[in-house]
């Protein structure tokens, strides 16, 4: 495990007691990879298979039962103040504030850091116009489309200044042609702005589309496959890896 990781798993087991009581259940089952900074990784599996759990780990809202999970050396559950303000989250939803225009949903991530409305304001128009909404601050989200309201929560995780973006199937509720736009302006600006990200996705195509890398998981989370993808890599390699995920996920 490198001392220079963004995220590290260590051996990490996670139990959760079942309803009733009676035997445990266990989500993750001694899990261990790293994560270097300005790396975009996929976490890719079917239903139920813990990238949620693992996901959940690292942003510190759960600690593992056995084993480490470390975030910029920090343990995120145990230290979860330490971290603010290092982690952003981009949800399935936009979850944007109804009652907030968009560039005030853009700073809501600085606001809740406590920054000044100056500096909130002018890091939410920065990251709104270089999402395609100039024009558009002053708009609430019902009167943006989905993929505006989508905009609108990446400029917000962009402009909290995080270096580490939590992404949970952030263009699954989007028609394809409309998520296939923002996973390009996406992962460029992640790798532009050197920011590191992870991605849940159940999608083939969107992890070979979007990431540096790809861990494949069995249930309960044990790590089938990690693929580190080649830049420019020809049709013929990604069929290859697209065979081999699709054989681990039908076993």
């Amino acid at each position: 495990m490198s001392a220079a990781a963004e995220i590290s798993f260590d051996n990490v087991v996670k139990d959760f007691p079942r309803p009733g009581g009676g035997e445990i259940f266990r989500a993750v089952d001694g899990v261990t990879f790293s994560i270097a900074r300005g790396d975009i990784v996929a976490l890719l599996g079917k239903t139920g298979c813990g990238k949620s759990t693992l996901f959940n780990m690292i942003a510190g809202l759960t600690g593992p039962s056995a084993g480490t999970v470390r975030v910029r050396g920090r343990d995120p559950f145990g230290e979860f103040d330490a971290l603010r303000g290092e982690i952003a989250i981009v949800f399935q939803n936009d979850r944007l504030l109804p009652w907030r225009s968009a560039i005030a949903n853009a700073g809501l991530g600085l606001e809740m850091l406590g920054r000044g409305a100056a500096e909130r304001k002018a890091a939410a128009q920065f990251w709104l116009t270089r999402l395609g909404l100039a024009g558009h601050e002053a708009d609430y989200p019902h009167a943006l489309s989905g993929g505006m309201r989508q905009r609108v929560s990446m400029a917000r995780a962009f402009a909290a200044g995080a270096g580490i973006l939590l992404c949970d199937e952030p263009f699954s509720a989007l028609d394809e042609m409309t998520a296939q736009t923002l996973r390009g302006e996406f992962s460029s600006l992640v790798r532009e702005n050197g920011r590191t990200a992870v991605f849940i996705t159940h999608s083939i195509s969107e992890a070979l589309e979007l990431g540096d890398r790809i861990i494949v998981l069995r249930r309960p989370a044990r790590i089938a496959l990690d693929i580190r993808l080649e830049r420019g890599m020809d049709r013929a390699r990604r069929d290859e890896i697209r065979e081999n995920i699709q054989a681990v996920l039908a076993e």
